[in-house]
């Protein structure tokens, strides 16, 4: 199982650092100690055209035995690209049909692999839809009004959760795709139908680390 935190570090600062980054120690989601690092192995991650590799830490709970790699939210679980990235595209060819392809080729990335995020954010539009919507809610934003596209009902969703979650320290800083993967548990796309588990607020949760930019009272998380 991948738990992602809210990374605020660029990718290039994230690779630059290696096993230097300050991961955050997560609790275990099986029984709730805390956790302990335990290895990890390396990946690449593709941003800008770029490919890079980064150091991905695993986690052991002594407890129960039950072990979790930390994924920093500018991953998706199981893609190569960003989030933003395919946060990018997504919101280009939903919000402005413009095609996959000429989205594809701004972020720099295979029409083939674009055209595969559309399929699958499209298969799980309405799960993503109404779990986004529902924490929108609970977190005091707004009601998201289904349409008849469920795509831009999604899309609308995530971005109204986001809003809330914004009122809330540290969140403004993640940005909208990081925060996406963050609550998602990096699943937005996953190939399972499942809805999207979320975590903020006083549900299972990583508060967002704070950057160098954050204020005193960010940094007390959330």
């Amino acid at each position: 199982m991948a738990i992602v935190w809210p990374c605020p570090l660029s990718v290039d600062a994230y690779a630059a650092a290696g096993r230097d980054v300050e991961f955050p120690r997560p609790d275990c989601p099986e029984c709730g100690s805390v956790m302990t690092f335990w290895s990890g192995y390396r990946r690449h991650v593709r941003t800008a055209g770029r490919c890079q590799q980064i150091f991905v830490p695993r986690t052991r709970c002594q407890r129960c035995g039950a072990t979790h790699v930390l994924l920093p939210s500018f991953l998706l679980a199981g893609r190569l690209d960003v989030a933003e990235t395919v946060g990018s595209v997504l919101s280009e060819v939903v919000d402005d049909p413009c095609g996959v392809r000429p989205a594809a080729e701004r972020c720099e990335v295979p029409h083939t692999t674009a055209r595969g995020w559309l399929r699958r954010f499209s298969a799980r539009a309405t799960n993503i839809a109404v779990s986004f919507a529902a924490l929108a809610v609970e977190l005091g934003g707004d009601v998201v009004t289904p349409g008849e596209d469920a795509r831009s009902f999604a899309l609308g969703a995530v971005r109204a959760a986001f809003r809330a979650a914004s009122a809330l320290p540290g969140w403004r800083s993640i940005g909208l795709w990081r925060f996406a993967s963050a609550v998602s548990g990096g699943r937005l796309l996953a190939t399972n139908t499942d809805s999207p588990y979320l975590v903020v607020g006083r549900r299972r949760f990583m508060p967002p680390v704070p950057s160098l930019t954050t204020t005193t009272e960010e940094s007390h998380g959330i």
